[in-house]
């Protein structure tokens, strides 16, 4: 029997809500009718030359940044000075001139959104802020952005289609449930399928919609996209990154969905997308629940806050799905027992199931929904994927210097700031808020044990700004920014 399972309260990510029905090791797939379905088939009959037929190559995914440029990131970063260097500004000047840049902020935004000026450029987006100021100016950009949003892209989410790059990703959506106080927990359920004709990976979807009325997430709001192409990796090629980030902002937007309260789930080829965008996309979603499916080149070493869950048939052997199922179960262990307060893990390999386990996985969705995510965990583990990311939580990492392989863990404790990297470059901007530390006291930054600095770091509009436009996220704004050396001199 392969077995491996576990449940931890996670102190810095992603956070549980409650003790969580999920705790326990078993296990629950989607549904189907036939449960001797074939690779790629989630109800009804079994299909063939599905994903089974390739999926264990190795995705070929590019180095595209996700998210909108901005054009001004950089500009307003604070520069670490040499080591022991101190930095002061005087609080009474700091007030009024941020008084002064609010108002100027409204003269911005009163500016037709395609006629404003770079904002990065603006005098006043550099001004220090008052940590009441930050939270006024992060309210008033949000405030803007969304107006904007739900006046231009009302027609795509009418007709639930989503165009970028040409590609197109469509969706259907099931509602279940209350609506809570802070807004309906938002599931994104791929259907499996692959490299097949449209007309099965279409009967994968329609199955995967299906599934929310037998997966029955509290108070949520299910949506099931088609995937845009017909291939074995359809759920992790580079398009599908920005496609979700705009996906969670129009549910956030329209429909009000909690944006702390994202979470990822796919069966077959969509386990194979949990496996992949689980790690790389692990700051966006409070959880990832894995059903039936194969990492590829994936790592699970960014999930250290994000709450994982793996299921998988004892008797899927295609492509060893069981066996390395109960391989990443060891891993997350081990990961856990150097690192007790992360990554949070639900693990089972059940025995006797084939690929379709007919519903057994089902008890990942309240292990999921017991956690929320944390925005801003006091640790971040960054390993680049082979698809790079520009940002994980508060790291921020320069276009050029995105390089698979390349590795960083920071963490904060109290007043320091403490960075680690092997491989990833010369430079990171840590991105800081209220929320991490003070940032009214100075910030000690120490890289591979060198002490690089200690400087306060402002609050301004422009980090503010950047950080709100490049993944349209309420609930992930960081205030201030500090650009980091990752070769500091001993």
């Amino acid at each position: 029997m392969l077995l491996v399972a576990s449940l931890v309260s996670c102190g810095s990510q992603g956070v549980p809500v409650s003790d969580g029905t999920g705790a326990s090791t078993s296990g629950d797939a989607e549904t189907a009718s036939d449960a001797s379905a074939e690779e790629g088939s989630v109800s009804g009959p079994a299909t063939s030359g599905t994903e089974s037929e390739v999926e264990g190559s190795e995705a070929a995914q590019g180095s595209d940044e996700v998210g909108e440029s901005t054009g001004s990131q950089g500009d307003e970063s604070t520069t670490l000075a040499s080591e022991g260097s101190t930095s002061t500004t005087d609080a009474s000047s700091e007030d009024s001139q941020g008084v002064d840049a609010l108002a100027e902020l409204e003269v911005w935004l009163g500016i037709p959104w395609d006629e404003r000026p770079e904002l990065g450029a603006e005098p006043f987006a550099s001004i220090p802020l008052t940590r009441d100021e930050a939270e006024t100016a992060r309210d008033r950009l949000w405030t803007d952005r969304a107006a904007h949003i739900t006046a231009t892209r009302q027609a795509e989410v009418e007709a639930k289609a989503i165009e970028l790059d040409g590609f197109v990703l469509r969706y259907e959506t099931v509602v279940l449930g209350a609506e809570p106080p802070g807004g309906r927990s938002l599931f994104i359920s791929m259907h499996g399928g692959g490299s097949a004709p449209a007309e099965t990976n279409d009967e994968q979807w329609r199955n995967q919609i299906a599934l929310a009325e037998s997966y029955m997430p509290q108070d949520a709001l299910w949506v099931a996209p088609r995937a845009p192409a017909d291939d074995w990796n359809m759920w992790f090629q580079d398009h599908i990154d920005p496609m979700f980030d705009r996906l969670i902002t129009n549910m956030i937007v329209f429909e009000g969905v909690d944006p702390n309260r994202v979470y990822l789930n796919g069966y077959s080829a969509g386990g194979d997308g949990v496996y992949q965008l689980g790690p790389r996309m692990a700051d966006r979603f409070a959880a990832a629940g894995m059903s039936a499916g194969h990492p590829n080149d994936a790592a699970p070493d960014n999930l250290r806050n994000l709450a994982f869950a793996i299921h998988v048939g004892g008797d899927d052997t295609a492509f060893s799905r069981n066996e390395v199922a109960a391989m990443w179960g060891t891993m997350l262990d081990a990961l856990q027992a150097a690192d007790p307060e992360g990554y949070p893990h639900q693990v089972e390999v059940h025995p006797g199931l084939p690929h379709w386990m007919n519903l057994a996985d089902q008890v990942s969705i309240p292990f999921m929904q017991s956690f929320v995510r944390s925005v801003a965990p006091s640790k971040v583990v960054w390993l680049q994927p082979s698809r790079t990311q520009g940002r994980f939580y508060w790291l921020r990492m320069p276009p050029e210097q995105e390089v698979a392989g390349a590795r960083i863990e920071a963490s904060i404790e109290g007043q320091s700031v403490f960075v680690t990297s092997a491989g990833a470059g010369d430079q990171v901007f840590v991105r800081l808020s209220d929320d991490l530390l003070d940032l009214d006291q100075p910030v000690a930054v120490t890289v591979n044990d060198v002490l690089v600095a200690e400087t306060t770091v402002p609050r301004t509009i422009a980090v503010i700004h950047d950080t709100l436009a490049e993944r349209e996220d309420p609930a992930a704004v960081f205030t201030a920014e500090v650009s980091v050396p990752l070769d500091p001199d001993p």
